[in-house]
């Protein structure tokens, strides 16, 4: 758990003094979803804000309580408010706090909350939480290239967020033209075999455990 808990800090926690490194978002089924149009909320958001804003790809995690969590990691403290006005105006539709930090056994369900490999969210829509504990590799694997936003990014996509309130992700992201398919963006399905070359490239054996 050392490394693990070592990527968790680097990413997601914040120093004692107080503030936030984190800003995180849950989406949940809403009426007239769908199966699955909690995971497309999810990746509309997440698609635009690499897009539009330039930020960092964020983690994906199910919460085993019938959500998906969008993660993003922040190199300098801000303060809560700063990191709720940022959800609140990025993710309507979803909770601006995605609960705790996967991997966590979910009390009220039984399941785990972990963190996913984005190109498998879909198949998650209809159990958002897994049975057994993920694996410490795979989460690792899935955490380890992840890269926080500077403060000046953050500020200046705030400010973005701020003068653009009112437009959806959605109707920004068409606006744009911006490719939801495009290298390296959410909606970009992978296959078993993408995410195996992933976690071969990691040193780890994939097997379904892992691959979760």
């Amino acid at each position: 758990m050392q490394k693990l808990n070592a990527e968790l800090s680097r990413l997601y926690l914040a120093p004692p003094e107080g503030g936030t490194r984190t800003i995180s978002l849950a989406f949940r089924k809403q009426a007239g979803d769908g199966e699955t149009g909690h995971w497309e909320r999810l990746c509309t958001v997440a698609n635009a804000l690499q897009a539009q804003s330039g930020l960092p790809a964020p983690a994906v995690s199910v919460s085993g309580d019938g959500a998906f969590g969008l993660w993003l990691s922040l190199e300098e403290p801000i303060t809560v408010a700063q990191a709720q006005e940022f959800a609140r105006l990025v993710g309507p539709g979803a909770d601006t706090v995605a609960g705790p930090l996967p991997p966590c056994l979910n009390q009220a369900s039984g399941k785990w909350a972990a963190f996913i490999h984005p190109g498998m969210g879909a198949s998650f829509a209809d159990d958002e939480g897994l049975d057994v504990q993920p694996s410490e590799a795979g989460q690792l694997a899935l955490l380890e290239g992840l890269e926080s936003i500077g403060p000046a990014l953050f500020a200046q996509a705030l400010e973005q967020l701020r003068q653009s309130a009112g437009v959806s992700p959605r109707a920004a992201q068409q606006a744009s033209g911006a490719g939801a398919a495009a290298e390296g963006l959410l909606l970009k399905d992978a296959t078993l075999e993408d995410i195996a070359a992933f976690l071969h490239s990691k040193n780890i054996e994939p097997t379904f455990r892992f691959l979760k």
